[in-house]
Order: C-alpha cells, then sequence, then structure tokens
C-alpha cells in the first residue's frame, strides 16, 4: 500500500514497555495462536497460550503499530486479518525469540492503546484497542472482557531532537534519489569470468546504465557511488548514499562459483544478524552516527531509547527493502534466468544502512560462459538495467516517498508509468 502523509520525524516514537503481572515461567515459550479484528470494539485481540510482556511502539511513514512478544512464536495455524482501517498486518520472527506484528493503519491511535489481559481456559487474551472503527473483520472476535486485568503501559521517557534534512519528507515536489552502487573497482577487480571479464567493469557499465535510464524519468534523480574504475571502501559506498538523502540503495554484482554451469540472477537484503551488529556498533559510536533519516538525534537520547529507535528504524527500512527487492527480482526474471526465486538475506556491509532501503542485485553468473558473454554485451547490460529500473519504478509507484513528485501525482489519482518489458 501507499505510505500516508507522515509529519517529520518519520519516526515518531510513542510508547514502549508495557508490563504484564504474571509472566510465563522460566524457559516456556508462549504461542501466538489467534489474532482477531474485533469490529464493535475497534481493537485487535490475541490469543496466547500463556501472558507476555508486550511492547508497542506507534510509528509514521507509513502509519503503523509496532507489537513485539518476548519469548513467544506463532502457532501454525495463525492467520493474519486485515480490515476496514487496517490496510496490511505482518508478522515476522526476531531475534532472541521475539515475535514482531505489525499492523499499517489508515490513521494512528490518539495515544498508546492500553493493554488489556484476560485470562482463559486456553491461556490469554490480549485486548489493544485501535482507536477507530473497524468495518469488517476474519475470524471470530470475542466481545466485551468482564474481569479484564488492565495492563500498564508506560511512554518511554525521551528527548529525541527533530532536525530537518536536505532531502527530507515535506518538500513538495522534490526528486526521488536512486543511489546506484557499481560493485568493486579499482585495484579489486571482483570475480573474473573464463574469458578473463572482470565484475568491476561489468558492474560500472550496468550502473551507468541504470543511472542514465533513472535520470531521464521525470521525479527521479540518480547517484552513482562511483563512476570511474577506482576503488570505495564497503562502508563508503552506503554512507555516500546517506549523504545523498537517497529513498534507495542499489548495488550491482556479477557472481562467480566453482560450478560454472551455475547461472541466473538472485537479489538480497540485509539479515537479521546483520542488522543486529550493525546497530550494536551504532549505538557504541553514537556521537559519529547520531542522525537518523526523517531527522531523529541519537547524540542526547539514553542508550535504552536509541536501542528502540534504532531498532524501530531498521526494521521498517528492513521491509521496504525486501519489497523493493521483490520488485526487482519480478523484473529480472522477465530477462533471462533466476536462481533464486525468492528474496535472499545475508549480512553484506554495503546493506547496512540503518536508514536507508537497500539491495544488493547479482545480475548473473560471471563464471558461466554463457553469462559472461552476455555480460559483456552493451545490449544485455542494457536490458538488466532496464529490468531493475523497471523495479524500482514499480516500488516507488506502491510507495512513494512523502513531499515527492511521485507521491503528489498518486495523491492527484495519477499514476507513475512503469517500464513494461525489456
Amino acid at each position: 500500500m501507499t505510505q500516508r502523509a507522515a509529519r517529520a520525524p518519520v519516526l515518531l516514537v510513542l510508547a514502549a514497555l508495557a508490563a504484564l503481572a504474571a509472566p510465563a515461567p522460566a524457559g516456556a515459550t508462549a504461542v501466538l495462536r489467534t489474532a482477531t479484528l474485533d469490529p464493535e470494539g475497534g481493537a485487535l485481540v490475541l490469543g496466547l497460550s500463556a501472558r507476555r510482556q508486550p511492547r508497542l511502539m506507534v510509528l509514521d511513514s507509513p502509519r503503523r503499530l509496532v507489537i513485539d512478544l518476548p519469548d513467544t512464536r506463532r502457532d501454525a495455524g495463525l492467520t493474519l486479518p486485515t480490515a476496514g482501517a487496517v490496510n496490511a498486518f505482518r508478522a515476522s520472527a526476531r531475534p532472541h525469540g521475539t515475535y514482531r506484528l505489525v499492523l499499517e493503519l489508515a490513521g494512528l491511535p490518539a495515544a498508546v492503546p492500553s493493554v488489556r489481559a484476560t485470562a482463559v481456559a486456553s491461556g490469554y487474551l490480549l485486548r489493544i484497542p485501535l482507536g477507530m472503527a473497524l468495518t469488517a473483520a476474519s475470524g471470530a472476535a470475542p466481545g466485551a472482557m468482564p474481569g479484564d486485568d488492565p495492563v500498564a503501559t508506560a511512554a518511554t521517557p525521551a528527548t529525541v531532537r527533530a532536525v530537518q534534512p536536505a532531502h527530507s519528507p515535506g518538500r513538495d515536489g522534490r526528486d526521488i534519489v536512486v543511489a546506484v552502487d557499481a560493485g568493486h573497482g579499482g585495484e579489486d577487480p571482483g570475480a573474473s569470468g573464463p574469458a578473463g571479464t572482470h565484475e568491476k567493469d561489468v558492474t560500472l557499465a550496468i550502473a551507468r546504465a541504470l543511472a542514465a535510464r533513472l535520470n531521464a524519468r521525470p521525479g527521479i534523480r540518480a547517484v552513482l557511488t562511483r563512476d570511474a574504475d577506482r576503488l570505495i571502501d564497503l562502508r563508503e559506498r552506503f554512507e555516500r548514499a546517506r549523504n545523498a538523502h537517497a529513498d534507495l540503495f542499489v548495488s550491482i554484482h556479477a557472481d562467480s562459483v566453482r560450478d560454472r554451469s551455475i547461472a541466473g540472477a538472485s537479489v538480497y537484503t540485509l539479515s537479521y544478524h546483520g542488522a543486529s551488529s550493525e546497530a550494536a556498533r551504532r549505538l557504541a559510536d553514537r556521537e559519529n552516527a547520531t542522525v537518523l533519516k526523517g531527522g531523529v538525534s541519537l547524540a542526547d537520547v539514553n542508550p535504552a531509547l536509541a536501542s528502540v529507535l534504532l531498532d524501530a528504524a531498521q526494521s521498517q527500512i528492513m521491509g521496504a527493502s525486501v519489497e523493493a527487492a521483490d520488485q526487482v527480482l519480478g523484473a529480472l526474471d522477465e530477462v533471462g534466468a533466476v536462481r533464486k526465486k525468492i528474496v535472499q538475506h545475508a549480512g553484506f556491509m554495503v546493506l547496512k544502512s540503518p536508514d536507508v532501503p537497500s539491495m544488493l542485485v547479482e545480475t548473473a553468473y560471471i563464471s558461466n560462459p554463457a553469462e559472461e558473454r552476455k555480460l559483456r554485451s552493451a545490449s544485455y547490460q542494457e536490458q538488466l538495467a532496464r529490468a531493475i529500473e523497471s523495479g524500482v519504478v514499480g516500488y516507488f509507484q506502491r510507495h512513494p516517498p512523502d513531499g515527492t513528485s511521485f507521491a503528489n501525482r498518486r495523491h492527484e489519482g495519477n499514476t507513475v508509468e512503469v517500464a513494461s518489458g525489456v
């Protein structure tokens, strides 16, 4: 769904840490069995096998409610409902046994929802008011809960200093900025094909072609992390994207394996392990990495809240990265073989920006003689660039950043043309 209009800062952390009176026994893992919407009460009702201490956050851009359930797993039969003002509902396992639910909402609750717990024969029900009418719901939802046990929710005290980046939501009609990264370069040739083709040369050619195509589109501006045969530090690559206030980072590569028969493209986003290690690094050096996109500064924030802010930022960015990568992967499938049909996850350094959606595109296997010949061809390089462009534009058509001309056109009821065919 499309991002709704947002107010700076992008990350609006309104809540943290709710306490349940009687936690589950040590070592036990709660099972999330049901998630239903109560249309009459405008609430989300969660059915768990044991009581849990949820952490609630209300975030913006897009508007959503995040619920973290510690030491919890989902039941295999769990279904996630959507109705009325709930535009999307997704869930995923998080590190250290946490299970996360994310509801994208048409509006935000006026305040942090007050969670109420009720003991039932099968365990506990958690009722979370959404502060809005729900016109329909999936599955049976409990009505009133006499004897509800209120769960205290407390807003975490914060000193969050907002700044206005040069390229931020709120500037009407700004261009979408896409950072295009040509892998390797200089004394690092990357992989080499049987005929001696170097990855660094192929990636630069594709990156230039992609940047040219994006720059030819009204409302999009591409920036190259390198436009010459030179080596750039991996961390510097995504920092250049951040300095350009990029809305998306696309790193171009050409894979190599010993088995020369292997062929096909694949697309990667950052893994949870890679995100966790990067978060730890940034939290240890907050003075040198103080501002997240949208204007949230970590310099004056206590470490506990800084961790919540950074985790929320990374969760949002990782979700956006997967959606954008999926669009690109689908477009590449129309060009040639795709080896891995779903988006892959890895801890690549260039994907570790905390606030720029990022993907790494393995365009083909340069170790495969047939694919090496294609990669050397200017026409095939152009086909790859066009496919990636199609995926990128398709993503921004569905998720235009606030304040961009893409968003303005969508709000006016127009559409952004997506390149068709390759």
